[in-house]
Formats: structure tokens, C-alpha cells, sequence
């Protein structure tokens, strides 16, 4: 296992953070968008996660394989932020609009972390 990549981690989660505002505003208006402070703390937990799980997979297998920054990062967003949307938005009756948009956002969000890593691998 290599090291993670401190720097990239919180790169990661400040290029996440930044696309909430346009999501959530510009792209989709949909108010109330999240609080950016809460939102910057929790991305750097999947941020963190992300960066683990590159460290763990080693930079000699991730130059061979470099569709791994985008299929382990979206991954995680469509296995488990999506369904666990699904959940809340569901319980709560907020309907299949709130959780598009919500479930695209941290699919976005996670994308770009793995480009994040990518371009600084």
C-alpha cells in the first residue's frame, strides 16, 4: 500500500464543494442547496475513503489501469450514496425529482474526486 495523497484528498473535496453551488443553483435550481461548511466537512470523509482506496491499489496499478480512478470513484456513489438516497428521499416523499438530483450530485461530486487523483497521479 502506498501512501495516501493528503494534498489530493483535500483538493478532491474543495472541486466537490464547488460544483454544489452550480448543481444545486445554476444547473438545477433547486433550493435550499446544502450549508457549504457542512457540506465541505463531509466531503473530505469520502474524499478520504477515495484516496485510501487508491493508496491501497498502488500507483503502478492505477497507471495500468487508469479507468480505476472513475469505476472505484463513481462506484462508491452509485452503490452507495444512490441507494441510500433512494431511502431517505422515499421515507421522507420527496419524490424520484429530489433524489435525481441529490443521487447526481454525489455521482458528479465523485467523479470529479477520481479525476482529481487522476490528474494528480
Amino acid at each position: 500500500m502506498g501512501p495516501v495523497h493528503w494534498p489530493s484528498v483535500l483538493a478532491a473535496a474543495l472541486v466537490a464543494l464547488a460544483l454544489a453551488p452550480l448543481w444545486y443553483g445554476a444547473l438545477f435550481k433547486a433550493a435550499p442547496h446544502p450549508p457549504l461548511i457542512g457540506l465541505a466537512l463531509a466531503l473530505l470523509i469520502p474524499a478520504s475513503l477515495i484516496g485510501h482506496n487508491f493508496a491501497r491499489v498502488g500507483p503502478t496499478e492505477l497507471a495500468a489501469k487508469p479507468w480505476l480512478y472513475w469505476m472505484m470513484s463513481g462506484g462508491f456513489a452509485l452503490t452507495m450514496i444512490a441507494p441510500a438516497l433512494a431511502i431517505t428521499t422515499a421515507q421522507r416523499r420527496l419524490g424520484v425529482k429530489a433524489w435525481a438530483i441529490d443521487a447526481g450530485y454525489w455521482l458528479a461530486a465523485f467523479l470529479l474526486m477520481g479525476t482529481v487523483f487522476r490528474l494528480a497521479a
